[in-house]
């Protein structure tokens, strides 16, 4: 594994890597990036980017990290690595002034810190998958909150299959047309996409964002029966077909995926198509009756908790 630390002057970069080297981390860096602050000396210094993912490669069965990643082209090699891992750490300006160790007055430190992160930092910054605000005024609150994030977590780098299909799930909901809510869904067999599916008006109707359901586009709640929009679960069940799910037991069974727990009729539907698992992200308010009638139709009902990800303070 490398992780790479990027983030503004005196956020906290260094730390962060001195955390990762007491778990048994290298840190390594590149000529252009290396820092004056000698408060962490590199294990291995490289001429360019180029050379060190090399030795990352090579030393594929080790731990890096590295700080200071100020350019996208840089970043844009390390990315499509499978090693690489990108977090982002920042902390108030005021913050950072606190911490510098220069004689630069406020102002001057501000000028500084602001032609860098608009240069060409922002960007890289932003296209981290984990955040940490670093906002703790002492290095054993930070511990703890690196701690916290489990960083090592190898589905990190590359998800399981749970974390693969339900993200599967949340790009299908992107496509809802529903004005109520967005759902996604998957339908797996034997680690396989049998179906997918998106809450939203039947085909040849108005979609529900434009007006098709009056239900939906009401306000209000509304007499779920008056709904037109097929859930998400139901039209990945309709594209499948039962014969196509057949019947199968354990890892043979089939999975359905949702970002969303299915509904009390979607339930229903799930049972008598042969589904042997539901796996969801997010609850909703008939979570209890699902269980109920998944639990006697002998479907496995889990909920999936993905490793942390986001901004954390």
């Amino acid at each position: 594994m490398l992780i790479g630390v990027s983030g503004p002057v005196a956020s906290g970069k260094t730390e962060i890597a001195r955390y990762l080297t007491f778990q048994g981390f290298l840190f390594i860096s590149t000529l252009a990036d290396f820092s004056s602050d000698l408060s962490l000396a590199p294990s291995h210094t490289f001429a360019n980017i180029e050379e060190l993912i090399a030795h990352v490669t090579k030393y594929y069965d080790h731990n890096f990290v590295m700080t200071n990643i100020l350019h996208q082209k840089d970043l844009d090699k390390l990315q499509i690595r499978p090693f690489f891992l990108h977090i982002a750490v920042d902390a108030p300006l005021a913050v950072r002034f606190q911490r510098q160790r220069s004689s630069l007055s406020f102002e001057e430190f501000s000028a500084a810190s602001d032609e860098l992160l608009y240069s060409s930092l922002h960007a890289v910054v932003h296209s981290a998958s984990l955040v940490v605000l670093n906002t703790k005024t002492s290095l054993s609150d930070l511990y703890n909150q690196l701690s916290s994030l489990n960083l090592l977590d190898p589905t990190r780098l590359r998800p399981t299959w749970d974390a693969y299909f339900m993200s599967l799930a949340d790009l299908a909901a992107l496509r809802s047309n529903c004005m109520k809510r967005r759902v996604g869904c998957v339908i797996v067999k034997n680690h396989r996409v049998m179906a997918t599916g998106y809450n939203g008006t039947p085909r040849g109707l108005t979609n529900c964002n434009e007006g098709g359901c009056p239900r939906c586009n009401s306000g209000t709640s509304g007499l779920l029966a008056t709904c037109l929009c097929l859930h998400a679960e139901e039209n990945a069940l309709l594209e499948s077909g039962k014969e196509r799910l057949g019947s199968g037991n354990g890892t043979d069974g089939v999975v359905l995926y949702c970002n969303t727990c299915p509904c009390l009729t979607c339930s229903i539907k799930i049972v008598q198509c042969g589904v042997k698992e539901v796996v969801y992200s997010q609850s909703y308010n008939m979570d209890e009756q699902s269980a109920e009638v998944l639990r006697q139709g002998g479907v496995t009902l889990r909920q999936f908790s993905p490793p942390k990800e986001g901004v954390f303070v």
